[in-house]
């Protein structure tokens, strides 16, 4: 009786034992790193030298706390409303005449360009509806706008050309925010029923989609990335529809957020700017996925690290640091997705975090 005894009390403390093991190992990065205090966040006062371009400076909507999300996403927004992070959206029209090229360089003759669509586009995109329509996109399922009008922005008043034969179909080369936060979705199907257009859309990274259009491959482009968008027009790609002052038509923004895990080992958090934040997650070396495709949000990133790191769109300038940091070249779904999975930080454009984070963590 005593032996039976015996054997009963081994058996229980053995699985004792195997129960405390089973527990999932904490991922390496969150504890490498003290806990950090949960203490809200303050918005800190704008930086004189970090001033947003002057087409954007108008007044932010407010921040407000940042709560754990209620679907099944453990990546949430932890930094916010810095002004080193606001995101402006340009539409340019492709000029028929540009120095079409191919990947190569080479010269590509006999690019058609459909002018009178892609002015009927940004037409409307600039017309009461489809900045209303912009402005309203989120509001309904998200609780918060998606996009904001830039003071200031470009007006069209005037009638729209209805679709012909020959105008009917319009390419628009775009970034991946404005697709994959759907507010092309929401947008092209309005403008297609009122003028008999049918929009075929690329979706790509600013960098990617400025070169369909440079390849011929597009009749208008919607991008996020000022020194680009510069370079496009400097080089030929773009020019000025009738009654516009500019070849760049800047009229929506939303901002950039730094996003991570939600225990935030970092403490990004509770860092005073964006840069401080970045520069805490270089130190620590805490997982870090870049879009490393050449995007507006990729350029972005890359303005933010901590200078003396080196880091730029070469891989060989992060090649010491891929411990922790993930180039991914991969769209901003993606990415999101990646970074959920690596209990990673991420800069995203904030539209496409919160269609991730209302999706369940799914793009």
């Amino acid at each position: 009786m005593k032996k039976s005894l015996a054997l009963i009390s081994v058996l229980l403390l053995s699985a004792g034992i195997l129960a405390g093991c089973s527990k999932p190992a904490a991922p390496a990065a969150t504890t490498a790193a003290p806990e950090t205090t949960a203490a809200p966040e303050t918005t800190a006062a704008p930086e004189t030298t970090a001033a947003p371009e002057t087409e954007a400076e108008t007044e932010a909507p407010t921040e407000a706390e940042t709560e754990a999300p209620t679907a099944k996403v453990n990546t949430i927004i932890l930094k916010e409303a810095d002004d080193k992070m606001i995101n402006t959206y340009s539409l340019l029209a492709v000029n028929p005449d540009s120095p079409f090229e191919d990947a190569d360089g080479k010269a590509v003759e006999g690019v058609e360009i459909n002018t009178e669509g892609a002015k009927a586009l940004i037409q409307w995109f600039l017309s009461d509806e489809g900045m209303q329509m912009a402005a309203d996109y989120g509001q309904a399922e998200y609780g918060d706008s998606l996009f904001y009008l830039l003071d200031g922005a470009p007006v069209f008043e005037g009638e729209i050309a209805p679709a012909t034969d020959e105008t009917k179909t319009i390419r628009l080369s775009t970034t991946t925010s404005v697709n994959d936060s759907g507010l092309l979705g929401a947008l092209l199907p309005v403008f297609e029923e009122e003028y008999g257009y049918t929009v075929e859309v690329q979706s790509a990274g600013t960098g990617k989609a400025i070169a369909a259009a440079k390849y011929g491959n597009a009749d208008l482009i919607l991008v996020h990335a000022k020194a680009q968008e510069e370079k496009f027009i400097e080089d030929g790609f773009s020019y000025a529809l009738d009654g516009f002052d500019s070849e760049r038509l800047s009229f929506l923004y939303n901002y950039f957020v730094l996003c991570g895990p939600a225990d935030d080992p970092a403490g990004v958090k509770d860092c005073e700017s964006v840069l401080d934040a970045f520069a805490a997650i270089a130190d620590g070396k805490y997982p870090f996925i870049s879009r490393g495709d050449g995007s507006g949000t990729h350029t972005k990133e890359l303005s933010l690290w901590p200078e003396e790191l080196g880091i730029t769109a070469e891989a060989e300038s992060f090649a010491d640091y891929t411990d922790w940091y993930t180039s991914a070249n991969a769209g901003m779904g993606s990415c999101l997705v990646m970074a959920e999975e690596m209990n990673a930080y991420i800069l995203t454009d904030k539209a496409t975090f919160l269609t991730f984070q209302a999706n369940g963590g799914k793009m």
